[in-house]
């Protein structure tokens, strides 16, 4: 071999090293763009990283050839195109000291092609305006923080609009406001502070999303749902085989209904609730093996606010569960979440999650990821997901499990099953093609309560009443010209398609659109 072949070899097998000794403790964007890059490498055989908890801290990942951290060799000439290509629009290095700044946007514009004309579909150009920003700071080795910013003006297509109307809130990015015949404007932010002071401990203080599991959906724990306020501590043991967290949050209800009469404040605050999540993960090789308890506290009574519950602190899995049960004033679930690798170029993995077992209200989840399938950058997710009649609904529907008005765990609510099949496909890292077909059967609609046990919203009890189901499929294409791996950056064309059976055809859509944005979080419009 000749030795020049040779050194190349030794470098880029001791790359992985070399980027876990330099990485910080910023979260990696919770973007499935990026994770598609970490579930490769977590797919890969020896990988010791916990992927089931997300997002992942920089310095327990793999980060070798991941978007946003990899290498770029491309020469670009001027300064101008090596920012617009290659860098981030502000970074700034002096000792231990990193900071970047970038800018988040979407610029979209597009047709609507199947609605027809009616009070909501009149509106036939549809487009989107948002900007933003993110910024990233390492204080030395143990020491990070973040914050990103976006916000939005967009008219969406008539079912995303009958939601929000109906919400609220635009999926996953928070309140909003009217504006015009048919405008959404709304805001979103998300920031933490995040410090290891040893290579074993971490601990957050921020405002976020997170995401429990393997796949494209979550029975437990997704990022469906807006930002909210958090306390994380974290720690994994030497030889990365088991990690432990604990989360402890702070959850509303939005809506009139929902405005608390107290305060002194300007604005009254909403109906609010405390979370506890909690989350052991044990890495075996091959199989990795997690154990998820989330608890909903109800801190509002008749009379103001209720006593603390000390238990709301508890850190230890499984007290809760057992101290509350599944059916007392507080909500609890708990989860069984797997993923099981296949020969270092995908994985199977699922999830069992329990509402309330006395009477059989739980979700489940199968799924499968392969990589590299006849091509090194094709890639195969296919998932199907349920959730029986009334599971996450409470007698008191404030506590379902929810959060600003959306569902915590399948944007699709409860009482539904699922099937989601996702292919990827890229052309030197720079031209990427990617499909989606996802098929509901739910009684679907953010008001429809026709069906028992279909809205999360509803009664935690069968009516004797019944009702119907529906079918919803869900299908888009697009192809993206990726111009910079710091933002992931793109100019984007693309269709996609919903149709209700049975259901007004004014919630159907054919949405062809092009767009020129950034990708640093994920939305879920499939719903």
């Amino acid at each position: 071999m000749q030795p020049r072949r040779l050194r190349l070899r030794v470098l880029l097998a001791l790359l992985p090293c070399v980027l876990s000794l330099f990485a910080q403790q910023n979260d990696i964007p919770l973007n499935r763009d990026i994770y598609y890059d970490i579930d490769r490498n977590g797919a890969e055989e020896g990988s010791t990283m916990h992927t089931g908890l997300r997002p992942i801290i920089q310095s327990r990942a793999e980060l070798h050839n991941v978007m946003g951290f990899r290498p770029d060799s491309g020469r670009y000439y001027y300064w101008i195109t090596e920012k617009l290509y290659k860098e981030h629009l502000i970074q700034a290095k002096d000792g231990g000291f990193n900071l970047t700044v970038d800018p988040m946007f979407r610029f979209e514009g597009g047709r609507e092609l199947r609605a027809t004309a009616n009070t909501y579909a009149d509106v036939f150009a549809l487009e989107q305006n948002s900007r933003g920003f993110r910024l990233a700071a390492d204080l030395g080795p143990t020491v990070s923080f973040q914050s990103m910013f976006m916000e939005s003006q967009a008219v969406v297509p008539v079912y995303l609009y009958t939601y929000a109307q109906a919400q609220g809130v635009v999926p996953g990015q928070g309140r909003l406001k009217n504006f015009g015949d048919r405008g959404l404007d709304f805001a979103w932010a998300t920031a933490n502070v995040s410090w290891s002071p040893r290579p074993w401990l971490n601990a957050q203080l921020g405002q976020g999303r997170h995401f429990v599991g393997n796949g494209y959906r979550s029975t437990m724990l997704s990022d469906n749902a807006s930002p909210f306020p958090y306390v994380k501590f974290s720690t994994i043991t030497g030889n990365k085989r088991f990690q432990y967290s604990a989360i402890f949050a702070k959850l509303q209800q939005y809506g009139t209904a929902n405005r608390l009469p107290t305060g002194e404040a300007g604005e009254s605050l909403f109906w609010w609730k405390r979370a506890t999540f909690l989350h052991l993960s044990a890495n075996l090789g091959p199989l990795q093996l997690a154990l998820f308890e989330g608890t909903m506290w109800q801190t509002l009574g008749d009379d103001g606010v209720l006593p603390f519950n000390a238990m709301q602190l508890n850190p230890v899995i499984g007290l809760n569960t057992a101290a509350n049960g599944f059916q007392g004033r507080n909500t609890q679930l708990l989860g069984l979440d797997a993923k099981y690798r296949l020969c270092g170029k995908g994985f199977l993995y699922g999830q069992f999650t329990l509402t309330d077992p006395a009477r059989s209200r739980y979700a489940w989840q199968a799924g499968a990821q392969w990589f590299g399938l006849f091509h090194k950058d094709l890639h195969l997710l296919a998932e199907i997901d349920q959730a029986t009649p009334f599971a996450y609904t409470q007698r008191d529907p404030r506590m379902s499990w929810t959060h600003d008005n959306q569902p915590l765990a399948s944007p699709i609510g409860t009482g539904y099953t699922e099937l989601v099949v996702l292919a990827d496909y890229g052309i030197k890292q720079r031209f990427w093609f990617q499909g989606e077909l996802s098929v509901v059967a739910h009684p679907y609609g953010p008001r429809v309560i026709e069906v028992p046990g279909g809205n999360i919203y509803g009664p935690s009890t069968p009516p004797a009443a019944q009702g119907w189901d529906r079918q919803r499929v869900f299908g888009a294409v697009n192809a993206s010209w990726r111009m910079n791996q710091m933002t992931n950056m793109q100019l984007t064309i693309g269709y996609s398609m919903r149709d209700l059976q049975p259901g007004s055809t004014a919630q159907d859509s054919g949405y062809l659109y092009v767009a020129f944005h950034t990708g640093l979080f994920n939305r879920y419009y499939d719903i």
